[in-house]
């Protein structure tokens, strides 16, 4: 016969009511009365039923991770992370890739509402209705929400101006930016701006291409971005798909790399090429952000208080795009 939680509290000598606690978490239980439990728990070797658990706590222990496409290594290191922290909370990852389909993100949030999942991390590309989203627990990655809901961020304008002044510092005297436009209000917005008010302080001439694009078209931006600017000695690329489509076309040109042209990445110490080459760029705390969205999540789980906006520092690695 299976052991019962009536058991457990037997043995500790304690209620029912006490042995609940301590399972859930709680810390109103007096240390000594939870050691009496834990080795009771031990001694009869009890397992909880966690499916009853989470239904008389209305709790699916499920929260839901929304990102453009699974194929990106920032989204890819991104979800190993939060996994790994809604792990340490008890909680399982449901990793949903919207793959441009408003309607999937649109689906979690009435999910949340169904209490089906207990919240969501947003890496989203898409708007929603501030109603819709409304009581939902959903914390955002760089893009602002509304409601107060919290989000995480780099810095994004700070870090875009050090890459920029360090091209400049190359050597650099006809530099561009490359990138892409979300659909949505987003810090990233910030790295173009951060970039213009670094060339209008060295009256130097913007030479920009920053689109609504969608993952896959990086190489035909670039290129459009080559007879465009056919003399940039320098570029800024926003993200690090972007950066990776620079580098490829611009070798394809002829263009070497750095001698002829530069590059500085937002993201992309992950790629190499050739013998051990890498990309001089703007590392996020990738893990960091993670984690942090995470614990933000449980926090708005809980109902308790969060912060609107975390930003986290990023670090500036170089590498061997540059001179």
């Amino acid at each position: 016969m299976a052991t019962t939680i009536k058991d457990v509290a037997k043995r500790a000598g304690v209620g029912v009511g006490t042995v609940s606690r301590v399972l859930n978490g709680e810390k109103n239980v007096n240390p000594a009365t939870q050691e009496l439990v834990q080795n009771a728990i031990r001694e009869l070797n009890y397992i909880p039923n966690r499916m009853a658990s989470r239904l008389r706590k209305n709790s699916s222990n499920i929260i839901a991770l929304l990102v453009p496409v699974i194929d990106h290594p920032f989204f890819a290191q991104f979800a190993y992370y939060a996994e790994d922290e809604a792990d340490r909370f008890g909680y399982s990852l449901l990793l949903v890739s919207s793959q441009r389909r408003i309607c999937k993100e649109s689906e979690i949030i009435a999910r949340i509402r169904r209490r089906e999942v207990d919240g969501a991390l947003f890496l989203t590309h898409f708007e929603h209705d501030p109603e819709e989203m409304e009581g939902c627990a959903i914390v955002s990655v760089d893009r602002p929400l509304g409601n107060g809901i919290p989000y995480v961020t780099s810095d994004n304008y700070e870090a875009t101006k050090k890459a920029v002044e360090y091209l400049i510092s190359r050597g650099c005297r006809n530099v561009g930016y490359v990138g892409t436009k979300p659909l949505m209000a987003s810090e990233v917005l910030r790295r173009e701006e951060a970039y213009r008010e670094v060339m209008a302080e060295h009256g130097m001439p913007c030479r920009i291409s920053n689109d609504v694009t969608l993952h896959g078209e990086e190489s035909k931006v670039v290129n459009e971005f080559f007879e465009k600017f056919p003399d940039v000695d320098g570029v800024f690329a926003s993200g690090y798909t972007m950066a990776q489509a620079l580098y490829e076309t611009a070798v394809g040109r002829g263009r070497r790399i750095p001698e002829e042209m530069q590059i500085v990445s937002y993201d992309g110490a992950f790629y190499q090429w050739g013998n051990n080459h890498s990309l001089t760029c703007v590392e996020q705390p990738v893990e960091q952000m993670a984690r942090t969205a995470v614990k933000l999540l449980m926090r708005k789980i809980e109902g308790e208080d969060a912060p609107v906006r975390t930003m986290l520092q990023t670090t500036f690695s170089v590498g061997s795009s540059t001179r």
